[in-house]
């Protein structure tokens, strides 16, 4: 039996599994690190702690195995997207990590419209400026950091640093890359016509990969450190949306999911890179070679969830406050939630808005305003799958994973107010097992991503749309989409109290 490696660098902690050439997870390990927020809208964290992560849990796993070493043969990732790695020509970490959740960056997204054109970036890109990807940092560094900027030689985003800390190979890869501003989402080349527009040198950029590109082998150092067999090759990793993606078998027309975590997204797979969204999606190239996906997302989706037991019912376990909304009727006696906790991204990309509750009474108890924050969530998930069927796509069929599948309330929910079939998975580990699938498609264990799929994604249990529930919820949202453009001047001006 052959096996490889998968890991999952995330925002919160590093998640590695060990996964079967049969597709099965048998051994896991995580390890939590800190971030750090220096100033309000400031996200960073220190390269070296994902390291020592990333270390320690391979460690954990090595230490665990009772077969030859020689049969890890591989090893590939996922990872947070858009954060900004800066090294010197010695590959020496400048300064911390800036994070996708990093929002300092608003003038420096105002200044690449200005100086690209709105239409021509979306065209390149298929993304908006925003606050959370890579090239508004950089502009920001090289404005107020201008002494780090120019010992800088290259940038990489967190999962390709690990993988160069691993390997020595310098590369960038192409699903994480799409997360940039910086490269052309059609031809999945660096776009030097951006960087010339900004003023950045398109030399920073890293060479480009594919998420099953064989890059080499771990180094003598870290073999040595963790326990691994010298000779374990190392493919190139995924974002973690992409490998999300890839370990819920969206590998193929028709094929979408939502993700409801700390953030939510609803993505969706796309053969090619030719439809036209204005911006008003995400639209990246996907782990699988010459395949993309659309997504958007909601900032604050397990977040308000959490935000809202932490704050009203602490003492409450998760399960308990979601089982007391069952009795209510689909539309909480006309209370509303926006999840806007910091503000939001689609479809208003508006750092300034804030959380809402609308149609408070008497008659609201606490399994109301519950209810009411999970339908506010699904509903803001639900401007995404709208974007989807204007574009003429047929969504009728989403595999749901992550905290909003682990509940069956909340699942029958989400048939219901996306009027969709959902699917839940029989065992859902998340971007750490596309991680895993990648490693098996750039090994050689499986012919593709399909034969991936056969093996390690498996239904358990679906959720059909009830009928009266749907329409009630289709009145409903139509209020819920409202909100937004009747709080926006509110907002605007309460931002400058905070």
């Amino acid at each position: 039996m052959q096996y490889v490696l998968g890991i999952d660098l995330g925002t919160s902690a590093v998640k590695t599994c060990l996964m079967s050439e049969a597709g099965r997870i048998v051994d896991e390990a995580s390890f939590e690190y800190k971030l750090y927020h220096e100033k309000p809208g400031y996200s960073e964290q220190n390269p070296s702690d994902w390291l020592a992560g990333v270390e320690q849990t391979t460690k954990e796993i090595v230490g665990r195995f009772t077969e030859n070493m020689e049969q890890i043969i591989g090893i590939s990732y996922s990872g947070q997207m858009h954060g900004l790695v800066m090294l010197n020509e010695a590959g020496e970490v400048l300064r911390p990590a800036i994070l996708w959740n990093d929002t300092r960056t608003t003038a420096q997204c105002h200044e690449i419209v200005e100086a690209v054109g709105q239409d021509k970036l979306v065209a390149i890109t298929k993304n908006p400026a925003l606050e959370g990807f890579t090239l508004p940092k950089l502009l920001w560094v090289k404005e107020n950091e201008p002494a780090i900027y120019e010992q800088m030689a290259h940038f990489l985003l967190p999962k390709d640093y690990v993988r160069y800390a691993m390997t020595g190979e310098l590369h960038l890869e192409r699903s994480d890359a799409a997360g940039t501003l910086l490269l052309n989402v059609e031809t999945g080349e660096w776009s030097e016509e951006v960087a010339q527009a900004v003023g950045v040198d398109v030399a920073i950029c890293p060479s480009l990969i594919d998420a099953t590109t064989e890059v080499g082998t771990i180094t003598k150092e870290f073999a040595e450190r963790t326990g691994l067999h010298q000779k374990t090759k190392v493919y190139g990793g995924g974002a973690d949306n992409a490998c999300g993606a890839v370990g819920s078998g969206i590998v193929s027309e028709g094929k979408s999911m939502v993700s409801i975590g700390t953030s939510g997204v609803l993505l969706a797979y796309e053969g090619d890179a030719k439809k036209f969204f204005q911006g008003k999606v995400h639209y990246f190239n996907h782990a699988v070679s010459d395949a993309y996906y659309t997504m958007g997302v909601t900032l604050s989706a397990g977040h308000s969830l959490s935000w809202f037991k932490n704050t009203f019912a602490k003492e409450q376990s998760f399960n308990d406050l979601v089982a007391q909304t069952e009795e209510i009727k689909a539309g909480s006696n006309g209370l509303l939630y926006t999840p806007y906790l910091v503000g939001e991204r689609t479809p208003y990309a508006d750092s300034h808005i804030r959380a809402s509750f609308i149609g408070m009474d008497a008659t609201h108890t606490l399994p109301h305003f519950t209810k009411a924050v999970m339908e506010g969530i699904t509903f803001s998930l639900r401007d995404t799958l709208e974007i989807f069927r204007a574009s003429g796509k047929t969504i009728q069929d989403i595999i749901s994973i992550g905290g909003g599948a682990k509940n069956p309330t909340w699942l029958q929910m989400q048939a219901d107010i996306f009027n969709a079939t959902i699917y839940k998975l029989d065992s859902e580990q998340g971007p750490s097992v596309g991680a895993c699938m990648i490693a098996l498609v750039g090994s050689g264990l499986v012919e593709n991503f399909e034969q991936a799929v056969e093996k390690c994604v498996h239904i358990a249990e679906s959720y059909q749309p009830n009928t009266e529930n749907v329409a009630t919820y289709d009145e409903v949202y139509a209020i819920y989409q409202q909100i937004y453009g009747q709080t926006k001047s509110l907002n605007d001006a309460l931002q400058e109290m905070r």
